[in-house]
């Protein structure tokens, strides 16, 4: 049997034709190194004594290729031939028999199927690292099957298998260690986010944090609530632009940073400002979007800093659904900006969403076209916190294979009714004139509280915490000055507020001292209490009681 016409289709192989002589009957082929018998090879040597292909034995060839070699012809695949390294891998199968029956390694690669498409189609196939599991011969393989037509009169197909078990046990070492530094971030990351959401007295909140699939590595995306005191919350959302360990690690510098400086109650833009500095210091290279928003039951209003990241969304009570302005500066880490502060309205019944760019971008799309859609499945989507997360989740089409990771985070401000209404009160008082406010600001303390059926002790208590910051503000603080008295189903607040902006603190007050005692009684009689700059100028005092 001569196999010289479909020798040369062998896997990793190049036809080489031998120079001929001038009585050669078959000429060189193109772009082999053959040379004409009047040229001389480099160095002036004359090219003589090269083997014709015709001359070598295919049979001995493909019998010493380390490569498994097996031939068989016709639509049931019978054996035509098989090398000495197939049959020292899967032992000794009979010549004429069907493959199907005697070499059932073909069948544990998936062969069979593709042999028949190759012998229909006259157009070679090549799969690549199947595995053998059974003894012997267990390995990966890669295989090609060649048409060879000239093989009986149906044909037949050469099968050439390379053992690749080397390579493929090295790709799967490389891909579990893929999958433990992909883990580990994922755990990372996991751990840095807030393992439970502070839930704020007037507002219900839910977050989603979904990894990338298994090709993606692991991000940096963030959220966070804190609580700043006196019913105020501090909400934040955060994607640090790379993959990896890395910026899981940048992001939980970051989050911690967005922590002590949301203690500090600075308005939205300087803690923004703040953390632009400091995104730099961490690593030049990171650049890392994040919207930073407090909301204050008082004004009903989110007022809110961004930094180079996606507009939040309002709905609200009637499906409608709200698109706040453009980010209010760059992303942190670019440096050289000063940036805003912008509000928007949260009224009872409506709800915000912050997410990050996981959510909406897909390749291929303009990411307005993405915001657009998550607009459509929010005013659709009503329910509890948790409920809208998963129903955007899912409507945006976020899969466990999703090519990036996505964090949502939703907050409701609830509209109450009925006895739950009557849980939440707020009452407010201007201090006017001058010594004689402080009277006035305790009586009206007193009734209020009385109003409310709070026990005796707490209404003391909260008479007396009120007299000790009216004091303070007049004493130290300049006008305007107001009380306010807030209840919730949680807690009592007592807030004052002036006209001067420098804040008090805690000192150690000397027997002989007049003053300096007032802060240190309310922070022994109230669970909680702090102060803050207010936009317009001044600053606000105040303190809190739990409810037993």
């Amino acid at each position: 049997m001569n196999f010289t016409r479909w020798s040369a289709r062998l896997p990793g192989t190049q036809r080489r034709a031998a120079a001929r002589s001038d009585h050669s009957s078959v000429p060189a082929a193109r772009g082999e190194y053959a040379l004409h018998p009047d040229q001389e090879a480099e160095g002036g040597a004359e090219v003589s004594g090269v083997p014709a292909l015709d001359e070598l034995s295919v049979r001995e060839v493909l019998g010493q290729l380390p490569a498994l070699v097996a031939l068989v012809y016709g639509p049931e695949h019978r054996i035509a031939y098989l090398n000495d390294a197939y049959t020292g891998t899967f032992g000794p199968r009979p010549v004429g028999a069907a493959a199907c029956d005697v070499m059932p390694e073909l069948d544990e690669l998936g062969l069979f199927p593709l042999m028949d498409q190759v012998l229909r189609s006259g157009t070679p196939r090549t799969v690549k690292s199947r595995r053998v599991q059974a003894k012997p011969g267990a390995g990966s393989y890669t295989v090609t099957c060649t048409p060879i037509k000239n093989l009986q009169e149906d044909g037949g197909v050469l099968v050439f298998a390379a053992d690749v078990s080397d390579h493929a046990e090295a790709a799967e070492r490389l891909r579990a260690s893929e999958r433990r530094l992909r883990q580990t971030a994922v755990t990372l990351q996991r751990s840095l986010l807030p393992q439970e959401l502070e839930q704020p007295d007037d507002l219900r909140i839910a977050a989603t944090y979904q990894p990338g699939g298994t090709d993606a590595a692991v991000g940096g995306d963030w959220y966070d609530v804190i609580t700043l005191g006196a019913g105020r919350t501090a909400l934040v959302i955060g994607d640090v632009m790379g993959r990896g360990v890395r910026a899981a690690a940048v992001m939980g510098q970051l989050r911690t940073a967005v922590r002590a400086y949301a203690r500090l109650d600075l308005p939205p833009h300087e803690v923004l400002q703040l953390l632009d500095g400091l995104a730099s210091e961490i690593d030049a290279s990171q650049i890392a979007t994040c919207v930073y928003a407090v909301h204050d039951p008082n004004e009903g209003r989110l007022v809110y800093a961004s930094a180079g990241h996606l507009p939040m969304l309002v709905r609200d009570e009637d499906g409608s659904v709200r698109r706040a302005p453009d980010p209010t500066g760059p992303p942190l880490g670019t440096g050289g900006w000063q940036h805003t502060s912008e509000s928007i309205a949260l009224p009872p019944g409506s709800q915000a969403v912050l997410y990050t760019d996981g959510l909406v971008e897909r390749r291929g799309e303009d990411i307005d076209e993405g915001v657009a859609a998550l607009e459509r499945a929010l005013s659709g989507a009503g329910g509890a916190p948790q409920v809208v997360c998963d129903r955007l989740i899912r409507a945006l089409g976020v899969t466990a294979d999703h090519d990036d990771d996505v964090a949502v985070l939703v907050v409701q401000h609830p509209s109450r009714t009925g006895p739950a209404a009557e849980l939440f009160h707020n009452a407010a008082l201007d201090l006017l004139g001058g010594v004689e406010a402080a009277p006035r600001a305790r009586a009206f303390a007193s009734g209020v509280l009385a109003s409310w059926r709070f026990p005796v002790e707490l209404h003391d208590l909260g008479v007396l915490a009120t007299s000790e910051l009216v004091a303070n503000s007049l004493q130290h603080g300049t006008p305007p000055m107001r009380l306010r008295l807030r209840r919730t189903d949680r807690r009592l607040i007592i807030e004052v507020t002036d006209g001067d902006d420098h804040l008090p603190r805690r000192r150690r007050a000397d027997p002989v001292d007049e003053a300096g005692r007032g802060i240190s009684i309310i922070a022994t009689i109230a669970t909680s209490w702090g102060s803050r700059r207010t936009p317009g100028g001044g600053k606000a005092v105040w303190c809190e009681f739990a409810l037993p």
